[in-house]
């Protein structure tokens, strides 16, 4: 069983991410830059200090103590005098019995404390942000609101919103580099699922999928459907076999020998170096990740839980002597030193990972879909020149089928400068021109910005929030988000792998962030509009009230998605309806502007100065004479109405 200083140290090294020592991409970069560093602090500066603050403790050291009485006894037994009557020993007895201190144990339970705190919130690479009350019961930040939504992950950024491809590179023999890298990817587009329910997995690519360049090991690797819907662990299995081969056929047996190195585990004595990172790339692409607003504050917060209603007890301080309480009080104060040292480390490495993700991204590539009567007509024989536009035109707008007449040329294969004036609502895409000609085009139109009628962005969506915030603030009048819904389908498809137990908090703090970001480009007038189907709808309509206000509720749209009933036996009522939400920024403006009022029932005014505003008397007939639509009303007198 491991000594409560070793389970610590463990904890810290992957508190700090000491065990991904071979990996060499981005945070792990700058990690193991420090690695040096944050070695001596665990090892020279931390753990020591510890002991360093029992050192006062010394001469009362229980063991100490035991020894010298021993001692003191074994000499008066010598003399033939009963140690009994020794002012030595008695002085010794006394002080044993009394004040003696075991410092081992005190060490011990400083350093289980330590562990035990930061092991209940550390969860696989994040500090799951649930503060403490007391066992088993948490606190959640309450300020007085009749209604209160929170999610465990609410203090915390979510920055994993679709398949991270990114390389993955790593070191072996502490030199060799080795990249996975991915050629090709298929991900869903416009919230489509999966062809035939056929989830995406790795595979080792069919071309040039292992090869060396400049002395580092490429490996290649597909995301696509998978039609025979196997396990990623099982895929997994073949595609070391594969690489193995690969590197055999290429004549690359230098590789074989390290990528085959043993790097054991509990569960897999037998692991090895490429089966490890292979299972760590292809579970990163599809784990949720999140980052921490404010670590620091939130740790120091629950560690003033903790010490308060877990280490200190006041019966504890109430009923020892002076000189247990002084020992009792340097414990706790010891724990808290050193738990903050450890605290403040990790949030400089978590504050930094804040930074990178809220820091505004380059935008690395500027395209503009431009109709032709807008373009100068100097550029026009390039156009007509550019293959790539032509086909694009072709598969678009069908000019290979518009025919000669008396106001157009008609089409021809090598495109004409005459029929590009007569068919000058054509659109232009820069993608297809190199940057030289997209200079000369945008230097060519006046005040470029003013008009321009819309702009699509190809982002994570947060990271283009964020980047929209300066030029578009309170610009836009209507949004609609079509969000994931966070169905079983969804989770069983892979499309979202959360931590335990975390289902509906991780999609909350997705929606959460973008929903904050999407406001401060509203106007005061504008809507937002959201769809969703059951699975999330109450979640989703608590969040907006979060941030719209439950006054600026503006309706319910529901709307049959299939017409036949699903073969659902699980479920008394079939579901086989969707939703939109709509919330308002501010439904006073649309009062104002008259949002809602029908010209057909009258005029609004407010004669009578009603504090509810403009009204206006509708007929109580309904407007149809259809017989469905009419009742019959009798009156007390027997005199009949028709309604």
């Amino acid at each position: 069983m491991k000594q409560p200083i070793e389970k610590l140290k463990d904890k810290l090294s992957e508190l700090f991410q000491l065990d991904q020592a071979d990996l060499d991409f981005g945070i792990y970069r700058i990690m193991n830059a420090r690695r040096a560093e944050i070695t001596r602090f665990l090892e020279k500066d931390l753990l020591p200090q510890v002991k360093d603050s029992f050192s006062i403790y010394k001469s009362a050291d229980k063991a100490t103590l035991k020894a010298d009485l021993d001692k003191a006894i074994e000499g008066a037994r010598s003399l033939g005098v009963n140690s009994n009557t020794i002012p030595m020993v008695m002085e010794l007895q006394a002080q044993y019995d009394s004040s003696s201190v075991d410092l081992t144990a005190l060490e011990n339970e400083v350093y289980s404390r330590l562990y035990d705190f930061f092991n209940r919130y550390y969860d696989n690479g994040d500090f799951i942000s649930m503060r403490r009350y007391k066992k088993d019961v948490y606190a959640i930040p309450y300020e007085g609101e009749e209604v209160k939504l929170h999610w465990a992950n609410a203090d915390q950024y979510y920055i994993k919103t679709t398949e991270y491809f990114r390389d993955y590179a790593f070191r072996i023999d502490g030199k060799k580099l080795v990249h996975f890298k991915i050629i090709e990817a298929d991900t869903e587009k416009d919230n489509i699922k999966a062809a035939n329910g056929n989830d995406r997995r790795f595979f080792l690519s069919d071309e040039n999928p292992v090869s060396e360049e400049k002395g580092e090991l490429i490996i290649r690797f597909e995301y696509r459907s998978n039609s025979q819907k196997r396990r990623q662990d099982d895929l997994n299995d073949e595609i070391i076999r594969r690489i193995l081969k690969e590197i055999k056929n290429n004549k690359l047996a230098k590789w074989e020998h390290p990528l085959t190195s043993i790097t054991r585990t509990g569960k897999n004595p037998d692991r090895t170096i490429l089966e490890k990172h292979l299972a760590d790339y292809t579970r990163r692409n599809t784990f949720d990740y999140f980052i921490h607003k404010d670590l620091g504050g939130f740790l120091r917060r629950e560690l003033d839980f903790y010490i308060k209603n877990e280490i200190m007890h006041l019966d504890d301080v109430e009923n020892e002597s002076a000189p247990r309480v002084e020992q009792y009080l340097s414990k706790i104060k010891v724990i808290r030193k050193i738990a903050h040292k450890i605290i403040d480390f990790q949030a400089q490495i978590e504050d930094f990972q804040k930074k990178l993700w809220l820091k505004k991204k380059f935008v690395v590539e500027t395209n503009y879909c431009i109709t032709l009567d807008r373009v100068p007509e100097e550029l026009y024989p390039e156009i007509a020149a550019n293959k790539a536009q032509h086909d694009e035109w072709v598969k678009l707008f069908a000019i290979d089928e518009i025919e000669r007449n008396l106001s157009n040329p008609g089409y021809s294969k090598s495109l004409t400068v005459k029929f590009l004036k007569a068919n000058n609502k054509l659109v232009l895409d820069t993608q297809f021109f190199d940057e030289a000609f997209k200079a000369r085009l945008i230097a060519s139109i006046e005040n470029f910005d003013d008009q321009c009628d819309g702009l699509l962005i190809h982002s994570e969506n947060f990271q283009a929030l964020n980047l929209m915030q300066a030029r578009y603030r309170e610009q836009v009048k209507c949004v609609y988000i079509d969000p994931p819904y966070n169905t079983e389908q969804d989770r069983q498809e892979g499309k979202f792998i959360y931590k335990d137990s975390f289902e509906s908090s991780s999609w909350l703090a997705l929606m959460g962030e973008r929903i904050g970001s999407v406001l401060s480009l509203m106007r005061n007038d504008a809507t937002f509009f959201s769809s969703i189907d059951h699975n999330e709808i109450a979640s989703l309509k608590y969040l907006f009230e979060k941030y719209f206000k439950k006054n600026n509720f503006e309706g319910l749209i529901t709307w049959r998605r299939r017409h036949n009933q699903p073969n659902d036996k699980t479920k008394m009522i079939g579901m086989v309806a969707e939703y939109i939400l709509c919330y308002a920024k501010d439904s006073g403006n649309y009062k104002k502007s008259g949002v809602g009022k029908l010209d057909l029932t009258g005029d609004f005014s407010n004669p009578d100065g009603d504090l509810r505003g403009d009204w206006a008397s509708k007929p109580w007939k309904v407007g149809s004479d259809q017989s469905g639509s009419r009742y019959k009303i009798t009156t007390p007198s027997n005199k009949v109405l028709v309604a």
